[in-house]
């Protein structure tokens, strides 16, 4: 008897569409359930000692965050065709904490609103920003915890010929223009906020938080703009930024095995620096990554650079060398 098997579907890909209807519905069934005790216009922002600076309709309140929500669902079920089976191991540690944030913050909102008639009587207390920022944290470990992780795939580890008695030297470099254009953005808003500080133009607190969020942003995005991999009788050496620092070192005795692999942004979560169920990437551009797997660890580090399954070969090959020692 011939014919395709039929067997049951999957649950796993249904769950996200159970969590966008449910945490939907608490966005925005709960400011709507309780608006027989809410202002007509609730608190939806609060200054930095709880006093309420902004609101806005009850018809927003429910719709905003739930509009949020679904957009982020949205865009985390994008997945380009190539990207594999992979592709989407960071959804649920995107979802999770989000999830996390809209809801806490929702339910902080009603409540700092619950049982007054105007929207300035509404306090946030600090302690409600922090419950939330560490339920989001608890949320990320638990979807990292529970995300499952791609079965290894075994694949034959290139090597090299290298005539005995002769070193050789594997260099490759990648660059990404677009984190550079953006950490160029970053550094100079932050130097104009810190010249706008220094002349008292606007409050010092949000210029102040302004100007240390877009320093972080220029200096993480300078960091990890460019990668350089070098493969040598050292063993694996990966530098970062144009100053070539931080470093990341393994000796060849420290890799188990080397290989070739092509990786897209979709399947690693984002550019940069990313953790994810492939395990470490510096993703930089799509294509061809240095993939090494460290000896007594069950979770790769990846690199995209160019020529990889070269290096990877002479990696393979120095590995597999006789100690000297």
């Amino acid at each position: 008897m011939t014919g395709a098997e039929t067997g049951p579907k999957p649950r796993g890909r249904w769950w996200p569409t159970g969590a966008a209807v449910g945490v939907t519905a608490v966005l925005a069934g709960l400011p709507w359930a309780l608006r027989d005790r809410l202002p007509d216009r609730p608190a939806t922002h609060w200054s930095g000692g709880g006093t309420p600076d902004g609101s806005l309709p009850l018809w927003a309140a429910c719709l905003v965050p739930a509009g949020v929500w679904l957009l982020t669902v949205l865009a985390t079920s994008v997945r380009p065709r190539r990207s594999g089976a992979t592709a989407r191991p960071w959804r649920l540690m995107t979802l999770a904490p989000t999830a996390a944030v809209l809801v806490g913050a929702q339910v902080s909102v009603v409540r700092a609103n619950l049982d007054h008639t105007d929207w300035h009587q509404a306090r946030q207390p600090v302690l409600g920003v922090v419950l939330i920022g560490a339920l989001a944290a608890v949320a990320a470990v638990a979807a990292w915890r529970f995300t499952p992780r791609p079965a290894a795939v075994p694949a034959a580890a290139p090597t090299l010929e290298v005539p005995e008695g002769e070193r050789l030297v594997w260099f490759s470099r990648t660059a990404n223009p677009w984190l550079l254009l953006l950490a160029a953005i970053a550094g100079l808003v932050a130097v104009v906020a810190l010249a706008a500080l220094a002349v008292g133009l606007a409050d010092p607190a949000g210029l102040g938080t302004a100007c240390a969020a877009s320093a972080v942003v220029a200096l993480g995005c300078a960091l990890f703009s460019s990668v350089q991999a070098k493969v040598s009788e050292a063993g694996l050496e990966v530098s970062f930024g144009p100053l070539g620092w931080p470093v990341r070192r393994w000796s060849p005795a420290a890799i188990e095995t080397a290989r070739a692999e092509r990786r897209l942004p979709s399947q690693v979560g984002g550019w940069g620096y990313r953790i994810s169920g492939l395990g470490t990437t510096v993703m930089l551009r799509a294509g061809d990554c240095l993939v090494i797997r460290p000896r007594g660890r069950r979770a790769d580090f990846a690199v995209s650079v160019d020529d990889a399954e070269r290096g990877a070969a002479l990696l393979n090959t120095l590995r597999s060398r006789p100690s000297t020692d």
